[in-house]
C-alpha cells in the first residue's frame, strides 16, 4: 500500500478512518453470509454477496489505486489487489477474491488509523492555539473578539489560567507562564513588564496586559505548527526511493504474473486452473505493500516523539541525515556557553576597601552599553553595592573608560590603556593567571597604580559538558569554532571537553573550517545561535540552530533545539538512529516474506487466503513497529 501524508484536519482524518473500518466490517458480514448461503446450496446469491463485498470492502482502496493512477500515470499496489480479486472472480473463487479485499480493507482503515496517531503532537499544538482574546478599549472595557480580528499594538487582557492568544509584550503584571507548548519545559517561568509573551502558553497565576507585536498568522506557535507538518509531509530520500521502485516493481510484477500463468503449464504440466490460480496469489503476495509502509510511518512518529520534545525537524531527510553525522562542530558564544559574561573574580590593591572599589568600578561602567560593563553593575547588584552615581566619563572606543571624580581621574580598560607594565606588576602578575584560565581581566587604575580588576568569563550552559560527552560516546567527533582567542579558546575547549578547537575564527572563516571537516569526516554538523552562523550552518550536512523561541533559528536551520538544550542533541542522533534501524528492519522483514510467500505459492504450498494474510499482516507489522518511534528514547 502506498502511504499518503495528506495536510487534513483531525476530524475528517478521524472520520475518514472510521468509514473505512465500518466498511471493512460490512464487507467481512456479507463475507460470513455469503459462505453460509453456499453451503445451503443458493450458489447464484451467495456469488451477489460476494460481489456486494467486493464493492463495499474494496471502494476506498481502489478509488485511491485508480485516482493515483491516472495523476501519476503509472500502476500501484492498489490497482495490483484490484486485478488480483477480479482474476479470483473470473476463476470461480469468489470467496477468496473477497476475503482478499476483506483483509486488505481492514489493513488499509488499521493504517489509516496507525498513521493518524503520528498526527497526534501536531493535532494536539493545533488544538493549544486560542481563537478569542480580551480586547481592552480605550474606555478599558474588556471585549472577547475573535483573534482573526487583532491588529498589532492592540492591547490584550490574559487572566489567570488562559492561553496566551498571540505574540506580544506585557505592558503591566507579573505572572508564572508555562512554556511548555513552545520549549517543552514543565516548569514554569516568571514574566514581568518588558518580558516577550508567545501564544499558546498558559498564563498561571497573575492578570496581565500585553501588546500584540506580531499578526495572528506569524506567532512562533503558528510557524512551529507550519513547520512540523511541513516535515511530516516531506520525504526522506528512502521514502522517495521506494516510492520511486514501486512503479518499476509493479510491472515486474505483472510481467512475473503474465509468465507464471503460461509457463509452469508447458514446464510441469499444471493445468490451465491451478497455472491461473498460482498467478493470482501471485499477484497477491508479491505485492510490495509492507515494503512501501516500512519508512514513512516511522518518520512520521519520529518527527512527532522530537515535536514533543522540543526538538524540531524541518523534514524526514534532515533526521535521516542526522543518523550519518561523523562529527559536529559548535559555535561557542551562546551555544556552548550562556554568552552572557559574569563576574568569576574582583580583586582590590592592598589597603583598599573592596566595597568602595566596586562601587566605583560599577559607577563608571553603568555609564556603558558593553556586556562586559552590564556584567560588573550586575556583580555589584549581587553584591549589595550601590554604584557611585553623578560621574564625567569618557569613552575611548577600542580601549576603556577615562573618568572624572572627586579622587582624581580613573581610568578602566585593557592593558595598553591603563599601562602593560603596571599590569605585570600588579598582585605577582596575577593578571596573567586569570587570562590563562579564559577570563577576560579589566583593570580600573588611579593616579597611584592599578586599584583593581575584574576578571569575567562567558560561563559555560550547564548541560554543555554532558552533552558532549554523550556525542563522544556515540562515536561523534566534536570541535569547537570560536573567535576568541588562542589563550581563551583552549581554557573553554578544556573545560568542555571537545576533542579539537579553531581559535581567532571569523564567521566567514567557519565555512572553510566547515567544508575542511566535511573532506575529514564527509558528514558533519554545525550547532550555532542562527544568526552569524547560518553560513556555516547551511554547508554542514545538518544545520542544528540553538532555538528558545527566536524565528531567526526557525528560518535557519534543519533541526531547532527549542529550550536551547544541549542534551536534546544527542537524543536527536539516538532518534535518528533508532529510526534508521527500525526502517532497516522493516525492509529486510517485508522483503523476506515477499520471498518466502512467492517461493511457497511457487510449490503450491500456499493458498490465496494464507497468501493475503501474510502479505497484509507483514503490512500491519511494519507500520506498528514503525508506530514504536513514538516512544520515548531512553537516555
Amino acid at each position: 500500500m502506498t502511504i499518503h501524508v495528506t495536510e487534513q484536519p483531525k476530524q475528517e482524518i478521524d472520520w475518514s478512518a472510521r468509514l473505512e473500518l465500518i466498511a471493512a466490517i460490512l464487507s467481512g458480514v456479507l463475507i460470513i453470509a455469503a459462505w453460509l448461503l453456499s453451503k445451503n446450496g443458493t450458489g447464484a446469491f451467495s456469488v451477489t454477496l460476494y460481489i456486494i463485498a467486493f464493492l463495499i470492502g474494496g471502494y476506498a482502496k481502489a478509488k485511491e489505486g485508480i485516482e493515483e493512477t491516472i495523476k501519476n500515470k503509472e500502476l500501484n499496489v492498489e490497482m495490483l489487489m484490484i486485478f488480483a480479486a477480479i482474476g479470483s472472480g473470473i476463476i470461480g473463487y469468489w470467496a477468496e477474491g473477497a476475503i482478499l479485499i476483506f483483509i486488505f480493507a481492514i489493513s488499509g482503515a488499521l493504517e489509516t488509523y496507525t498513521l493518524n496517531k503520528s498526527h497526534k503532537e501536531i493535532s494536539s499544538l493545533m488544538e493549544m492555539q486560542p481563537e478569542e482574546a480580551w480586547l481592552l478599549k480605550e474606555n478599558g472595557i474588556e471585549e472577547k473578539v475573535s483573534i482573526s480580528s487583532l491588529s498589532i499594538g492592540d492591547t490584550l487582557l490574559v487572566k489567570p489560567g488562559e492561553r496566551v492568544p498571540v505574540d506580544g509584550v506585557i505592558v503591566s503584571g507579573i505572572t508564572s507562564i508555562d512554556m511548555s507548548a513552545i520549549n517543552g519545559e514543565s516548569i514554569p517561568v516568571t514574566k514581568e513588564e518588558h518580558d516577550e509573551l508567545f501564544a499558546g502558553t498558559v498564563n498561571i497565576s497573575g492578570a496581565i496586559r500585553m501588546t500584540m507585536t506580531k499578526p495572528s498568522s506569524e506567532t512562533l506557535f503558528q510557524k512551529i505548527i507550519a513547520m512540523v507538518q511541513n516535515a511530516q509531509s516531506e520525504k526522506s530520500p528512502s521514502q522517495q526511493f521506494i516510492e520511486r521502485f514501486e512503479g518499476s516493481y509493479v510491472k515486474i510484477v505483472l510481467v512475473a504474473v503474465v509468465i507464471m500463468m503460461f509457463l509452469p503449464h508447458l514446464l510441469f504440466d499444471w493445468d490451465w486452473t491451478t497455472t491461473f490460480y498460482r498467478a493470482i496469489v501471485l499477484l497477491v503476495v508479491a505485492s510490495p505493500c509492507a515494503l512501501m509502509a516500512s519508512i514513512m510511518p516511522a518518520t512520521l512518529a519520529a518527527v512527532s516523539n522530537g515535536a514533543k520534545r522540543g526538538v524540531l525537524f524541518k523534514g524526514g531527510v534532515h533526521l535521516e541525515h542526522l543518523s550519518t553525522l561523523n562529527a559536529f562542530a559548535f559555535d561557542k558564544t551562546g551555544t556552548l556557553t550562556t554568552g552572557q559574561p559574569v563576574v568569576m573574580d574582583f580583586i582590590v590593591r592592598e589597603g583598599t576597601d573592596p566595597k568602595e572599589a566596586l562601587a566605583l568600578f560599577a559607577g563608571i561602567e553603568a555609564m556603558s552599553n558593553h556586556p562586559l560593563a552590564k556584567a560588573i553593575t550586575k556583580y555589584a547588584d549581587e553584591q549589595q553595592v550601590v554604584p557611585e552615581r553623578d560621574l564625567h566619563i569618557e569613552d575611548v572606543p577600542g580601549f576603556g573608560i577615562k573618568a572624572e571624580t572627586t579622587k582624581g581621574n580613573i581610568f578602566i580598560g585593557n592593558p595598553k590603556f591603563v599601562g602593560v607594565d603596571l599590569v605585570e606588576n600588579f598582585k605577582g602578575a596575577i593578571a596573567a593567571s586569570l587570562a590563562n584560565e579564559g577570563k577576560t581581566v579589566i583593570f580600573m587604575k588611579d593616579e597611584q597604580g592599578i586599584v583593581a580588576l575584574a576578571a569575567l568569563k562567558d560561563t559555560l550552559r550547564q548541560e554543555a559538558v554532558s552533552s558532549i560527552k554523550a556525542l563522544q560516546s556515540l562515536g561523534i567527533q566534536t570541535v569547537m569554532l570560536t573567535g576568541d582567542n588562542e589563550t581563551t579558546a583552549h581554557a573553554i575547549a578544556e573545560e568542555v571537553g571537545v576533542n579539537s578547537y579553531v581559535a581567532e575564527c571569523l564567521p566567514e572563516e567557519k565555512v572553510m573550517h566547515i567544508k575542511k571537516l566535511l573532506e575529514e569526516y564527509r558528514t558533519v554538523g554545525m550547532v550555532g545561535d542562527g544568526i552569524n552562523d547560518a553560513p556555516a550552518l547551511a554547508t554542514a550536512t545538518s544545520g542544528i540552530a540553538m532555538g528558545e523561541g527566536t524565528d531567526v533559528a526557525l528560518e535557519t536551520a534543519d533541526v531547532v533545539l527549542m529550550q536551547n538544550d544541549l542534551n536534546r542533541l544527542s537524543y536527536a542522533i539516538k532518534l535518528s538512529r533508532k529510526m534508521q534501524r527500525i526502517v532497516k528492519q522493516n525492509v529486510f522483514f517485508s522483503i523476506a516474506v515477499i520471498a518466502i510467500l512467492i517461493i511457497a505459492n511457487f510449490m503450491q504450498v500456499v493458498d490465496l487466503p494464507l497468501g493475503v494474510i501474510g502479505h497484509e499482516g507483514s503490512t500491519i507489522l511494519v507500520i506498528l513497529n514503525g508506530l514504536r518511534m513514538l516512544n520515548k528514547i531512553d537516555a
